[in-house]
């Protein structure tokens, strides 16, 4: 049992067979000079194209677009600019009439940051939820192999085309691009369920992916499991051992300038285990002793910092060794009914 156990834990890590992916949001995807990665998430496979992740992403800021539809820019921001903002954003910004999009075309840090001013003082709306809802950008689930094929198939690799599947020699990776769209974001319990759009279900059956397990653990679960990136890259996968040490009903303010701030609330996981920054979206895996098998559980959502006194002073010192997981046990009938369509 035990080597059938070791053999599931390491399936977790490898390229292969893992259920871990990245979620970026990618801006002229179709444009290999122009393409422009940001807001990478962790994201993992529940089967059927469907991804989990946090929601709290969604929410925050990408300050300023690197090309934007002419409708958007004509109506939506050059009638808000004064004099001297509109001068600024000509020299910013030009215009391909072939694609009917305005192009970011300054390499002046200064003028970076007063764009980003003049979009706030105007009040134009930069979340990404917003950028992915007006096409500024889309959503791409980030897949990468060492080898050149697409789960080692050429039949499944010859769907993808030049701007979609490339070499990344510094990582010695060739790395896949796959859409995916946001299905819901559930903002108080941290989690946005995203599935892949435009391509052949083929790709997707080929993907590994963990089934959900939505029973509420207690605190001595011994076989509980962390799934994240590795902890000095992104690149790799990394699967510990955690443990859930209490349970919160919990309540926190996230802040946001344009829709208004938002609580994040509802039954939480606290976790004891490593952690690494840039974890969210993370899953918590229990092993399934009977059908050997890891199931999803949790997701990894905020850190959990215990406050000392260093010098006799507390503000600011905080040291964060605990992790705070929501349940999927918070969303069960909306996944349920999501994954029984």
């Amino acid at each position: 049992m035990q080597k059938n156990k070791l053999s599931k834990q390491l399936e977790l890590t490898h390229e292969q067979t893992s259920p871990l992916f990245r979620i970026m949001f990618t801006q002229n995807i179709n444009e290999p000079q122009r393409r422009h990665f940001e807001n990478n998430i962790c994201a993992f496979h529940i089967g059927q194209g469907y991804f989990l992740t946090v929601a709290h992403n969604l929410k925050t800021e990408a300050k300023l677009f690197k090309s934007i539809d002419l409708a958007t820019f004509e109506l939506d921001i050059l009638p808000y600019l004064n004099t001297p903002q509109r001068q600024l954003f000509a020299n910013c910004f030009v215009l391909d009439s072939e694609k009917q999009r305005y192009f970011w075309n300054s390499s002046n840090p200064n003028d970076y940051n007063a764009a980003i001013e003049t979009l706030k003082q105007i009040n134009f709306d930069t979340r990404w939820v917003t950028f992915l809802e007006k096409k500024i950008c889309q959503a791409h689930l980030i897949v990468q192999f060492k080898e050149p094929h697409f789960y080692q198939n050429p039949e499944l690799t010859a769907h993808f085309n030049s701007t979609t599947h490339f070499a990344e020699t510094a990582i010695n990776r060739h790395t896949f691009l796959i859409e995916v769209a946001l299905t819901e974001a559930f903002y108080g319990d941290d989690i946005a369920l995203y599935r892949i759009v435009n391509a052949p279900n083929e790709l997707i059956e080929a993907m590994p992916y963990v089934k959900t397990n939505f029973t509420l653990l207690a605190d001595d679960q011994q076989d509980y499991y962390c799934l994240q990136s590795s902890p000095t890259s992104e690149v790799g996968k990394l699967l510990n051992k955690a443990q859930i040490e209490g349970f919160t009903e919990h309540f926190a303010i996230f802040p946001e300038r344009v829709g208004g701030n938002y609580v994040l609330e509802g039954l939480r996981y606290l976790i004891k285990g490593y952690f690494r920054f840039g974890s969210s979206g993370a899953p918590y895996l229990v092993y399934n002793a009977k059908e050997n098998t890891f199931e999803v559980n949790a997701i990894q959502s905020e850190a959990c910092p215990i406050q000392l006194s260093i010098d006799n002073k507390r503000d600011g010192n905080f040291q964060y060794v605990n992790a705070i997981a929501t349940p999927l046990n918070n969303i069960k009938e909306k996944l349920e009914m999501y994954l029984a369509q």
